[in-house]
């Protein structure tokens, strides 16, 4: 292969040789090979767009295409193996556009909520592409959660819904982003039918991942809804669609891991786990937060695993604790500030008061008694005292001011 030397190049392309080297050192240049202390480019190599440009911002919006047609780029494959965020994104340096929104994803997933929020803002504020403006509406609602922001919230699905959908596949996907925002508050309420049978024909390939990680959110919201008496469903009662939910999860597993998406695979793991988790099943609940622990922890995605704590928080502080205390202390960190804020928005959203000030044990007692189980049935699951489990439904109702029949509002 021919290559060049960086004073020709630069020279060529109407920039310094000094910032030149530093695309080079970035792995910005493709091709680009360091021989001792100077480095050559392949002759043929064309000169990458100027992110840091107004212009070339403009130049890379409607015209340069996602790598995915998904507005969830993190869940895709583009994240194939773990540990590999870096390279990803920078191997989107050609797209300004793809790679500020992957950035943005990451750092979501790492629960970097202020990194979130700029790119997000940045995103909508220009002239971005249809599934730039969907994703970057995703990340804003995100954000409105970890800030408990109800303004923010609501931008954030305007930002949604008037995406400009240019065919049915368009419209589908715009609803997909509104059913996920929603599906993060537990309010399936006005989801479409095609979504709670989980058909989605229309969709595009690439948006597959993401729908099946909100399709499985969504059904353990609706048992959680049916079991707690919140929720009507025709002929299912107490945890019965719960009990159900794993059989439908395990195969999208098998899916994500053989289509190498693993941010969806993490997902569907943690929400697994929960289901496991809430119908007796501790062995199997471990063994799905075991593997998404080894699957998030080498590129640090401790925002995914905080979101989860609500659910499963002793549990996965037992399995993360084990295998590395700080990573642990960090997760516990942001969950104080998540809990805090995701219960404020969730009570202003749904109209119901969410408690957030209860320990794990006492949260978890609440839950139990909203799906109606007697105290000594909590007692048995909990191997707890059955003057333990009094004590501490006098305690939920002391602290949150409700009634037992109204303890579904502890989420």
């Amino acid at each position: 292969m021919d290559y060049r030397k960086i004073d020709e190049v630069a020279r060529d392309w109407g920039i310094s040789p000094r910032r030149l080297q530093t695309l080079c050192s970035q792995g910005k240049i493709k091709g680009a090979t360091r021989f001792g202390r100077a480095w050559m480019i392949p002759k043929d190599t064309k000169k990458p767009a100027d992110g840091r440009t107004k212009e070339s911002r403009k130049d890379q919006g409607r015209d340069m295409p996602m790598p995915r047609k998904t507005p969830f780029l993190h869940m895709t494959s583009l994240y194939h193996t773990p540990g590999c965020a870096e390279k990803a994104t920078e191997a989107l340096f050609h797209n300004h556009e793809a790679q500020t929104l992957f950035a943005a994803e990451i750092a979501y997933s790492r629960g970097k909520i202020d990194q979130v929020y700029d790119s997000a803002t940045y995103l909508l504020g220009k002239h971005s592409g249809f599934y730039a403006i969907l994703s970057a509406g995703m990340l804003l609602a995100q954000c409105a959660i970890w800030r408990g922001d109800l303004n923010m919230w609501r931008k954030a699905k305007i930002h949604i819904s008037e995406a400009r959908a240019e065919s049915d596949k368009d419209r589908e996907i715009i609803t997909l982003c509104i059913c996920a925002v929603d599906s993060m508050l537990y309010d399936v309420k006005d989801f479409p039918d095609w979504f709670k049978i989980g058909c989605f024909e229309l969709l595009h390939k690439d948006s597959l991942p993401a729908a099946k990680v909100y399709y499985a959110k969504y059904i353990y919201a609706a048992g959680h809804g049916i079991a707690s008496k919140t929720i009507e469903m025709e002929g299912v009662s107490g945890l019965a669609l719960m009990a159900l939910l794993p059989g439908t999860i395990e195969p999208m597993i098998s899916q994500a891991m053989a289509d190498n998406t693993v941010i969806a695979e993490i997902y569907l793991r943690l929400t697994c786990a929960v289901a496991y988790h809430f119908t007796k099943n501790k062995e199997q609940a471990i063994r799905h937060i075991d593997k998404a622990i080894a699957l998030a922890l080498p590129d640090g995605f401790f925002g995914i695993l905080a979101e989860y704590c609500r659910t499963i928080g002793p549990l996965l502080e037992q399995r993360l604790s084990a295998v590395d205390t700080e990573a642990w202390n960090e997760v516990n960190r942001l969950f104080k500030n998540y809990i805090e804020n995701w219960s404020k928005l969730g009570s202003k959203i749904t109209g119901r008061q969410i408690i957030e000030n209860l320990s794990a044990q006492n949260r978890e007692v609440a839950r139990l008694a909203a799906f109606k189980l007697s105290d000594a049935e909590i007692a048995s699951r909990m191997n707890m005292s059955l003057s333990g489990v009094k004590q501490a439904i006098r305690i939920i109702k002391q602290k949150s001011g409700l009634e037992r029949d109204d303890f579904a509002a502890i989420l």
